[in-house]
């Protein structure tokens, strides 16, 4: 009889819903295959903090998941593993365990550590026989490392921006496009009570689908999404005819994250982390004031940032975080490795895991927006997808 196999399962990056019920269909789908799993805690944290010295390690950084731990956590948002944006091929030398051997360290050109030869020994440590990270292009990006370096990978992507390239839709969009509707239909009562003009900036770096499809479900004026820098003087003057237009004499804008004015650069803070991302966010507040001094109009601004990821996942989270989580265990019980379970044109499916960083996926702006007016356009409807990605 073969050897009961054993694999390992870790969230990484931003929170999202949906999270612990791909975590449940994984536990759910190993246990007719007769595979063990493990909870890696803390996303790569776990990996890099591994003590591979000491027993204790075990209960610190894993978790046994067992049907009857898992069988309640899908109807709550977040992740039971917890979550980090710890890179092990890109730690600050100040910042390097000192359970990581010196035998273990490669410098990088840029004055990082390379902790990839301690991530291996620890996996080989805990007798895993395949990993399946759920996480952003970020945290993806280095499970396609360790797929290079021969661990057996299946990757489930997630992200509320919807941006990980090779799949259309990630864990946690429709949740968070559903909490930004629902919260732009309740702004709507102060915005129009006071007859100004509302400034809604939501969550997307480099893909404005947050902004584009919150827009288009709410039916707000207008949308700037990350893809196309905006002109203040047009959107200005749109906002205007538009308050002028509605019987309630107010406007509603919607704006990514990552947005930026004809001839401005993107509006970030703080150090970079370990994947080389600054802080986002405030673009919205810059927009809502530059609207005020230009238009004379009083403004109404919201951030909505983590209430949009917040909370227990829609139906349609709940639907694909489940898909994911059995085509993932399904593609492992196989021997189907190296690849990410994705879905496109509505039809599930597994993609190279190269393809994670090979390109960023954007709002295809011919199809589905009007880049002069700033507002969402579908074109052509007819054989587009149910959700149109």
């Amino acid at each position: 009889m073969p050897a009961k196999r054993r694999i390992g399962i870790l969230t990484g990056g931003g929170d999202v819903p949906g999270l612990n019920v791909a975590i449940k269909a994984v536990v759910s789908r190993a246990q007719h295959h007769n595979i063990d799993v493990v909870g890696i805690r803390r996303g790569w944290m776990g990996v890099l903090n591994f003590n591979l010295d000491d027993p204790s390690s075990i209960d610190t950084w894993t978790l046994p998941l067992t049907m009857e731990r898992v069988r309640t956590i899908d109807r709550t948002g977040g992740t039971i593993l917890h979550t980090s944006r710890t890179n092990p091929s890109n730690v600050k030398p100040d910042e390097v365990p000192a359970t990581v051997k010196e035998a273990d360290r490669v410098a990088n050109a840029k004055g990082t550590i390379d902790c990839t030869k301690h991530s291996l020994r620890v996996i080989e440590h805990l007798g895993l026989d395949a990993l399946i990270p759920i996480g952003g292009d970020d945290t993806l990006s280095y499970a396609s490392r360790l797929h290079h370096e021969g661990v057996q990978i299946v990757a489930i992507p997630k992200t509320m921006d919807n941006d990980v390239f090779g799949t259309d839709y990630c864990i946690g969009f429709s949740t968070a496009v559903t909490r930004s509707v629902e919260a732009i239909t309740a702004f709507r009562t102060s915005v129009g009570s006071h007859e100004r003009i509302g400034v809604v900036e939501l969550f997307g770096r480099n893909s404005g689908e947050t902004s584009l499809f919150a827009a288009y479900l709410a039916d707000v004026d207008r949308a700037v999404i990350s893809e196309v820098p905006f002109d203040l003087d047009r959107l200005v003057g749109f906002l205007k005819e538009d308050r002028g237009r509605n019987p309630s004499n107010y406007a509603i804008l919607t704006i990514s994250e990552g947005a930026t004015i004809v001839g401005g650069s993107i509006v970030e803070s703080g150090e970079a982390d370990a994947y080389g991302h600054r802080k986002l966010g405030g673009i919205g507040q810059i927009t809502a004031q530059e609207i005020k001094n230009r238009s004379g109009i009083n403004i109404m601004y919201e951030q909505l940032a983590y209430i949009m990821r917040s909370g227990a996942p829609d139906s349609l989270d709940r639907m694909v975080a489940n898909s994911f989580g059995y085509l993932a265990l399904d593609q492992v019980a196989m021997g189907h490795t190296g690849r990410m379970v994705a879905l496109q044109q509505g039809i599930y499916t597994t993609v190279p895991i190269e393809l994670i960083t090979a390109g960023k996926k954007r709002v295809d702006v011919t199809a589905l927006y009007d880049a002069q007016a700033y507002r969402p356009k579908v074109r052509d409807m007819l054989g587009k997808p149910m959700f149109l990605y």
